[in-house]
C-alpha cells in the first residue's frame, strides 16, 4: 500500500485522533484551501512528498497545520476532484493514521 498524507489545521488534531479523518466533522477550522465547508464528500490525500509540501504551503487555515500519514488507502479507492486533487470518499479510521509533522507555521508569501 502506498503512503499518502493529509494536511489539516492543528485545531483538528484532537478530533482526528479520536474519530479519524471524517469530512462530515469539518468545522473546527477552515480547510487547507480556506473553505468553511467540505469541497467534496471525502478527505483529500497527497500522493507524495511534493504534493504534501504543496498543501502545507497552500495553508489558508489561519494558523499552523499538521501532516497525517495514511497507509490504508489504495489508489483505486480514490476519486479525482474537478480541480485535479484526489480524495477518499469515506472515513479513515484513527488507527490507520499517524501524525508525522505537527505545528507547521503558515508560509507567508511575499510579492
Amino acid at each position: 500500500m502506498h503512503i499518502r498524507y493529509h494536511v489539516t489545521s492543528v485545531l483538528n488534531r484532537a478530533s482526528i485522533s479520536r474519530h479519524g479523518l471524517d469530512w462530515s466533522r469539518m468545522g473546527a477550522a477552515p480547510g487547507i484551501a480556506g473553505s468553511r465547508r467540505p469541497e467534496q464528500e471525502g478527505c483529500f490525500l497527497a500522493a507524495d512528498d511534493f504534493e504534501r509540501d504543496w498543501f502545507v504551503r497552500m495553508n489558508n487555515t489561519g494558523g499552523a497545520v499538521d501532516v497525517w500519514e495514511v497507509r490504508s488507502i489504495d489508489a483505486d479507492d480514490l476519486i479525482q476532484s474537478p480541480e485535479g486533487y484526489y480524495y477518499f470518499p469515506g472515513v479513515i479510521a484513527a488507527s490507520d493514521l499517524r501524525l508525522v509533522q505537527q505545528d507547521l507555521p503558515p508560509v507567508h508569501h511575499h510579492p
